[in-house]
């Protein structure tokens, strides 16, 4: 879309456009200091743009001493990442790549051709021998770090490879909800704080809660989950769990259809519930961030699930398509993300209206109530 485009979505908020001005005429664009000759690192970083325009935006405004670590580190995970979504391999032979990527990151040399030509990141792993080459440069406390996440999430991601049960009817519990976001999304957020802490840009003693770290990485999965409704309905994958949407209709493709719409809209109380519980956990891992270009980073994409969680409560858009924040509601959000206070502020503003949506008739009602209280009181007085 033009700038225009989405001066216009904004033209009911006008903060909105301020933003948006400031961000296209006034922020100076970040330029990477990569020499020329430096020609793999360079093609690192264009794939990081081409798999991940928001994560490579906040990635590139890191301090130098561990944003190509992080770089690379996101690489090697979306590698990983293609492999498992990708339909067109055949489980046989895409268990044992999952389960010895982590040692693929040593051979040099190694790419992989196999993946679907629809595949959107296949080019990608045609040219991991770049990434591995780059991967090989960091310092070994960076490397150690990616290949234990790597090892772990790639035994997860095979382990659910070989479920079928979890293959034909999807997330069953809570609990299984929470371990296959733990397997996709926590296990980056204890990489990505143990890469901080290495790098010297935050205190050691954060990678030592790993708790609050697998909390920033599900709350930010969840909000993914929840918004990709229809898409990961059409392509047969079912990761809302059962035990939460069982309780409203049959079947998990009800809630899309006519006639279902109340139910639907408890039900998506419901899992937004189920998220809201890793916003103070959030808040707290976030609180004890010291370098501005970390504390950016985390904080960056935790108030856009924010509010793309108030924007999907109570909506029955999220059914019928992918909802999103408005660009110039994201830009101003982002300029806001300088220090705690502005984010618990932010997360505040987002649970009220929430609560302001809420309704009473709704059997989650008091507990939607009580949840964003303790988001709200959080922080209030900081």
């Amino acid at each position: 879309m033009s700038i225009a485009s989405y001066l216009f979505q904004s033209i009911f908020h006008p903060s909105e456009i301020t933003a948006l001005i400031k961000h296209k005429f006034i922020k100076p664009k970040v330029t990477l200091k990569i020499r020329p000759e430096q020609k793999q690192k360079i093609r690192c970083y264009e794939f990081l743009d081409k798999t991940s325009r928001s994560f490579a935006a906040v990635i590139k405004e890191l301090d130098e001493d561990v944003r190509d670590a992080i770089c690379i580190f996101y690489l090697v995970l979306r590698g990983l990442d293609t492999i498992e979504d990708d339909m067109s391999i055949p489980n046989e032979k895409k268990e044992p790549l999952l389960r010895s990527f982590h040692e693929i990151l040593s051979q040099k040399g190694w790419n992989f051709t196999g993946s679907g030509p629809h595949e959107k990141d296949r080019q990608l792993l045609v040219e991991f021998n770049i990434v591995i080459d780059e991967f090989l440069s960091l310092r070994k406390e960076f490397r150690d770090i990616i290949a234990d996440i790597a090892n772990e999430m790639g035994n997860g991601m095979a382990d659910y490879v070989n479920n079928a049960m979890h293959n034909k009817y999807g997330v069953q519990t809570n609990k299984d909800f929470d371990k296959y976001c733990y397997y996709v999304a926590g296990l980056v957020g204890i990489g990505l704080t143990r890469l901080f802490a290495v790098s010297g840009l935050e205190n050691p003693e954060l990678e030592k809660d790993t708790e609050l770290s697998i909390h920033m990485g599900l709350f930010l999965q969840k909000a993914n989950i929840i918004r990709d409704y229809l898409e990961d309905l059409l392509d047969g994958r079912k990761f809302w769990p059962k035990e939460i949407w069982s309780n409203y209709v049959e079947d998990f493709s009800q809630l899309k259809e006519s006639g279902y719409e109340t139910k639907a809209l408890n039900c998506l109380s419901a899992i937004i519930l189920n998220a809201l519980h890793h916003a103070p956990e959030c808040l707290n891992y976030m609180n004890q961030l010291h370098n501005r270009s970390v504390f950016s980073f985390c904080a960056i994409p935790q108030v856009m699930a924010i509010a793309t969680f108030a924007l999907m409560f109570r909506n029955y858009d999220t059914f019928q398509k992918v909802v999103k924040i408005r660009r110039g509601e994201a830009i101003k959000l982002i300029q806001r993300c300088t220090n705690i206070h502005e984010v618990a502020s932010i997360f505040r503003e987002y649970n009220r209206i929430i609560i302001s949506k809420n309704d009473p008739k709704d059997p989650n009602f008091m507990k939607i109530s009580v949840a964003c209280g303790k988001v709200i009181n959080l922080f209030k007085y900081i």
